[in-house]
């Protein structure tokens, strides 16, 4: 995130336990982890992913689209952006 500074840890911090979960999916579908408990983890790591997407949108919008100061040129631009991020997602 180009907005992205030192007091944002905690998103590289969810980004390396979803990647730490993956890691858990990947071992689960090479070894003998039961379907139930495999679609367990997927389902860990989807809503662990939801909730990193939410926290950066939120981000974007105080960031990009409601911040004092913008111009409206760049909360137009701010708002496209996340649009079309809303737009591929829901695909």
């Amino acid at each position: 995130m180009g907005h992205l500074n030192k007091t944002d840890g905690d998103l590289i911090a969810r980004a390396r336990r979803i990647s730490g979960q993956m890691g858990a999916v990947e071992r689960a579908l090479e070894g003998d982890a039961s379907c139930s408990e495999t679609l367990h983890l997927v389902a860990a790591v989807r809503g662990a992913l939801n909730g990193l997407l939410d926290e950066i949108i939120a981000r974007h919008l105080q960031a990009h689209v409601a911040r004092a100061g913008l111009t409206d040129a760049e909360r137009l631009a701010g708002s496209e952006e996340l649009l079309a991020v809303i737009r591929r997602y829901s695909k």
